[in-house]
């Protein structure tokens, strides 16, 4: 059977994975059912979460150029700081998601993974070995494994089996980009608005072109692929905004909805999941992308340690462990600020409240990190002390003069020591195969005085004692494997 992996989906989360499995150097291929690369998209802006993911892959560089840093989050449209945290992390970033499945496309083909479009799987197979499946236009492919990308209605779900149970809130949400005139009225409604009945926004485009969307509560959704009309855009702004649409047509439009399922699990043999397959909710704060890219950077380096022979036992197994509890806790946090939506006139006096208890640091910073996809932190299978930093990102800092993202971009581990000659680093040379070795300067930002990093970017060993390395070579098997493999 063929060592190839198969990802089904070329939106942000399949390319992603397509990049972290070229990064490992494992052989993929891409198969998208639209027969072109998307144009347009219902997202604008990406969170903290993404933006470092990106960053600790170089694809930041690319998309700076086309997009606006901003410093601002929110809780249920309850406004958060973001410049107040005491870590350094990234701020979130105004661009179209279809701008970055173009650097990921871009980035994903220079490192040998094949992408074809109008290649629509419709038939599984799935052995002891491998998996085989069959496009709508016949061709085969066979892999060592398939991973479903292909969004909520994903077919690789569903033909897999794995139940994705849940619910669909009664709302209706649609989004067009209208072209306005300078001095149109709409410029005075700028941002994200809610009242009684549901949420509007207005947003900029381009000079001439603003994205204006509409969200009802309490009525019955329509399915995300039947024809919206500028008349249905016009009418359920107006009635939500109390302004009108001057303009005379929409350059696009697009419905949206609300329904919150998580996937029973994320493998069922040589089948997973991720993104938009494994956990939908209702888009807030940009959760759903920030989860769905860090299942695939959690996904990517285990995936290609397996298909080319060099996993430790189990670490496959790490993927629904890790990233279950985190897609579950994405839709609890969703569901928490839908409630504080509607019906706004009864939560209207626990909004007042929450905003009060904002102003306090540590609650800012709670909130800030839960909506940003900055609060995760893993367990593992092992005991790796109780250093605070374990199981987390570091925050975007320096070691020595170079960015701790440009230490990641490789794909590969690091071992980074804040002092020399202690013999942990000739330790975790041993690894030298799959882990870089960097000695730094000690950094006030980093609380440690050496610490293993995961390919992914998290902590998987930490520690404050200056010499001494308890722990290390179980982190390193953990993840790595056996010492002195390539």
């Amino acid at each position: 059977m063929s060592e190839r992996v198969i990802v089904a989906g070329a939106g942000p989360v399949g390319l992603m994975l397509a990049v972290e499995l070229g990064l490992a150097g494992a052989d993929a291929v891409v198969l998208e059912r639209r027969d072109r690369p998307n144009e347009r998209s219902r997202g604008m802006v990406i969170n903290a979460a993404v933006v470092e993911l990106l960053d600790q892959r170089g694809v930041m560089d690319e998309l700076r150029p086309h997009g606006l840093e901003f410093p601002q989050a929110h809780f249920a449209q309850l406004w958060l700081g973001p410049t107040r945290l005491r870590e350094k992390h990234a701020y979130a970033f105004a661009i179209p998601h279809s701008r970055i499945e173009a650097e990921l496309a871009a980035k994903a083909r220079d490192l040998g993974v094949d992408i074809r479009y109008d290649a629509e799987i419709v038939a599984l197979d799935q052995g002891a070995n491998g998996v085989t499946v069959k496009t709508r236009s016949g061709e085969s492919f066979e892999g060592a494994y398939l991973v479903g990308c292909d969004g909520t209605d994903s077919t690789v779900r569903g033909l897999a089996g794995i139940g994705f149970p849940g619910d669909d809130l009664p709302f209706r949400g649609i989004l067009g980009d209208v072209p306005v005139e300078p001095g149109d009225p709409l410029f005075t409604l700028l941002g994200a608005h809610e009242n009684e009945g549901g949420l509007f926004a207005v947003g900029p485009v381009d000079p001439h072109t603003l994205r204006v969307m509409a969200g009802e509560f309490g009525v019955e959704a329509v399915p995300n692929d039947t024809p919206v009309t500028y008349a249905e855009l016009r009418e359920s702004f107006e009635r939500l905004s109390g302004a009108e649409l001057t303009g005379g047509e929409a350059r696009w439009l697009s419905r949206w909805n609300a329904p919150t399922r998580h996937a029973e699990r994320y493998r069922s043999g040589r089948v997973l999941l991720a993104g938009d397959a494994a956990h939908v909710h209702f888009p807030l704060g940009g959760q759903a992308l920030s989860t769905g890219i860090e299942d695939a950077v959690n996904l990517g380096w285990k995936l290609g340690a397996d298909v080319l022979g060099r996993a430790p036992d189990g670490l496959l197994d790490t993927y629904h462990d890790e990233r279950h509890p985190v897609g579950a806790r994405a839709c609890l946090t969703t569901r928490a600020q839908v409630a504080l939506l509607h019906p706004l006139s009864a939560v209207s006096p626990l909004r007042q409240v929450l905003t009060e208890l904002i102003a306090y640091d540590d609650v800012n910073e709670h909130f800030v990190k839960m909506v940003g996809g900055l609060d995760i932190r893993y367990d593992y299978p092992y005991d790796a002390g109780d250093h605070p930093l374990l199981g987390r990102r570091l925050p975007q800092v320096t070691v020595g003069e170079t960015p701790i993202v440009r230490l990641l971009e490789t794909g590969r581990g690091l071992f980074l020591e804040f002092a020399a000659d202690t013999g942990r680093t000739g330790e975790a040379a041993a690894w030298s195969g799959r882990v870089d070795t960097v000695t730094a300067p000690a950094t006030a930002e980093i609380d440690a005085a050496a610490l293993l990093l995961r390919p992914d970017g998290r902590v998987a060993w930490a520690t404050r004692a200056p010499s001494g390395a308890d722990g290390l070579a179980t982190a390193l098997r953990t993840w790595f494997g056996e010492p002195g493999q390539s």
